[in-house]
This record gives C-alpha cells, sequence and structure tokens, in this order.
C-alpha cells in the first residue's frame, strides 16, 4: 500500500519519528514531573533497553508476521472477507466504524493482559518500568507485540476493515501512546477538558502506580470512553502525581532497566 507515493513502512517510520522527536522535545523543555529515575545516567540506561526492546519487537514482527495490520486489511479486501464486505457498507462509513472497534479490541486485550496471569506474565515487562516517559510506551516485550498483532488481525478480517483505515489507526495508535506515556506537561485545566475525548499522560500516569487499585483502572490508549463506560476510570493517583511510586512492587531493584533482565522476565518464576 502507498500513500503520497510512499510505502505503507516508510510512511509509518516517518509518522513515528516526527511524534516521537516532538514529544521528547516536549519533555526536555516541559517536563510535568522532575524525578530522578528520568534524569541522568538511568535515564540514559532506560531510554537504552526500552529502544532496544522496540527495535527487537519490531524485527520479531516482520518475521514472524510480515503481513502487519495493513497487510492484513489488504490480503482480506483481495478476497472480499470481512463483514463491511458482505453488508456493502461505504469506505468512509466503513472506516470510521473500523477505528472505533480497533480502539476497543485494543482497550480489550490491555484489560485481559492484566486478569489472565498467562498474558500479565507478559505484560508485566511493561509496567515494571521505574520511570514513565515517552519510551515507556515502546517498551512491550516482542511475544506481547506478536499476539496484539493476530488478535488485530482477527478483528480486521472480520470486519473486513478498509486498509486506508487501519493504517491510520495504527500510526494515531503508536502516536498516541507516545503522547499519553511521555512526562510533559500539560496545564490542569487543558488537562481536565481533554481527558474527556483523549487519554493524557496525567491519566495513563495513573495505570503505572505501584499502587495495584490504580494499575487496575485507566487501560485506554486513544480515546477514554471504554474507561468510563466500563467503569474503570481512575481520576488522580491517591497520593498525588509527584509522590506516587511508578512501576511494581516486586522489582525495584533497578532491574528493570537491564535490558537482557527485561526480555527474560515473562520466563521468571
Amino acid at each position: 500500500m502507498e500513500l503520497f507515493g510512499l510505502s505503507e513502512p516508510i510512511v509509518r517510520l516517518i509518522a513515528f519519528a516526527a511524534i516521537f522527536v516532538s514529544m521528547a522535545l516536549f519533555e526536555l523543555f516541559s517536563p510535568r514531573l522532575e524525578r530522578d529515575e528520568m534524569i541522568g545516567a538511568l535515564k540514559a540506561q532506560r531510554w537504552f533497553t526500552n529502544l532496544s526492546i522496540l527495535v527487537i519487537s519490531s524485527l520479531a514482527l516482520r518475521v514472524i508476521f510480515p503481513l502487519a495490520a495493513v497487510g492484513t486489511a489488504l490480503w482480506a479486501e483481495e478476497r472480499g472477507y470481512g463483514l463491511f464486505h458482505v453488508l456493502d457498507i461505504p469506505v468512509w462509513v466503513a472506516g470510521i466504524i473500523a477505528f472505533a472497534v480497533l480502539d476497543f479490541a485494543v482497550w480489550l486485550e490491555h484489560v485481559v493482559s492484566h486478569k489472565w496471569p498467562i498474558l500479565w506474565r507478559i505484560h508485566r515487562m511493561h509496567h515494571c518500568d521505574p520511570g514513565f516517559d515517552l519510551t515507556t510506551a515502546l517498551r512491550f516485550h516482542p511475544l506481547e507485540i506478536v499476539l496484539s498483532m493476530v488478535w488485530k488481525a482477527l478483528i480486521i478480517v472480520a470486519l473486513g476493515a478498509p486498509a486506508a483505515a487501519v493504517l491510520i489507526f495504527e500510526i494515531v495508535l503508536n502516536g498516541t501512546a507516545m503522547f499519553n506515556h511521555s512526562n510533559a506537561r500539560i496545564p490542569l485545566w487543558i488537562d481536565r477538558w481533554l481527558r474527556l475525548v483523549l487519554v493524557t499522560p496525567d491519566m495513563h500516569r495513573v495505570h503505572h502506580s505501584t499502587d495495584r487499585r490504580e494499575t487496575d483502572t485507566n487501560y485506554g490508549f486513544n480515546f477514554p470512553f471504554w474507561d468510563r463506560i466500563f467503569d474503570t476510570y481512575w481520576a488522580q493517583p491517591r497520593r498525588g502525581h509527584q509522590d506516587m511510586d511508578i512501576g511494581l512492587e516486586n522489582y525495584r531493584d533497578g532491574s528493570p532497566v537491564k535490558l537482557g533482565w527485561s526480555l527474560l522476565l515473562p520466563f521468571r518464576k
């Protein structure tokens, strides 16, 4: 698939680079919190590990599931698979519905990753990051990335989602994940209104609290609607953003910033 004369992987790479650089500069010049794990040598080690995990996960996905989301949509489209093709729904309507359904599917996947022990073993690598910035959004185990893509592919084929809508969703999902994991300062009055339609950093930071009651809230990446509808929304951390602890209680010894340790975490008792 091409967009503006560029192949889908190039479009996604350009979008990722633009969003990453923008959010990195936003964090640098307007940080929300000044914490030890966000500065100095520890931050450098965290960034190296989290970015390395991104590269490894991306390579694993290309090897195991080379079609990825957009390729799956094109494959289903060529064969006329999916509900939208059967009902002959206009492409623009199908695109809007597909975007919303995929966002709900990602939210549901996230909830299940916390509730099913075998999936939590994999997902906890994301949560044991002792810091919280845009690189935390990239810290997902290769196994989780592959499983997530399989889940999205099933939804895409079942719907017959338009490839353009899937590409837009993937770019938006990646961008909003970096945004709502960022350590960027957003004026509180803007945050109060923005979180009505978009998951904000202050909203998602609650989800990364060491307090399990808070970890089991605010699962959204794009839209905040699902958490409000299913009563998993929590406005602010009990101890406040400055005093809350980030990560997992069982992994507070500095090990999570090590690449090898992080990749092997799902296989540890």
